[in-house]
């Protein structure tokens, strides 16, 4: 059989404070989203610009080390997989959600005080997510 390939590189701004949570078995998950903007100059001269926003979740360790140092407007390199997953809220309505399952992160920001050298975090066997407890951001 042949094996696919699922990954996703991401060079952005944190767009606001990771939230750490701990699922009932008490893994730590964390979230946040990062905003990668690209600029281009249409045919007629007029300079552009879009951002595309990115929902984050890290897992385990890395989950503790991205809440600890990422702060809104960090600059950071996310290396990870797509996933998309759904539930149902209390009133039972179903919802899903694309997300970025980070397994590295670099702070690209110069800051003293970055995790493992030069910065790097997450660098080694990631860890794979419980997917059957319940997390919702």
């Amino acid at each position: 059989m042949a094996s696919g390939l699922n990954k996703v590189l991401i060079i952005g701004n944190v767009g606001r404070d990771p939230e750490m949570r701990y699922t009932p078995s008490g893994k730590p998950v964390t979230a946040f989203s990062v905003a990668v903007s690209r600029g281009w100059t249409t045919s007629s001269g007029e300079k552009r610009e879009a951002t595309e926003w990115f929902n984050l979740v890290a897992w385990g360790n890395l989950a503790e080390v991205c809440n600890q140092y990422l702060h809104k407007g960090s600059r950071v390199y996310i290396e990870g997989r797509l996933q998309t997953r759904s539930w149902d809220d209390p009133e039972g309505q179903r919802h899903s959600r694309t997300e970025v399952v980070a397994n590295e992160m670099v702070m690209l920001d110069s800051r003293p005080g970055v995790p493992g050298p030069n910065g790097v975090a997450g660098a080694g066997e990631p860890e794979e997510p419980d997917y059957d407890e319940e997390m919702s951001f």
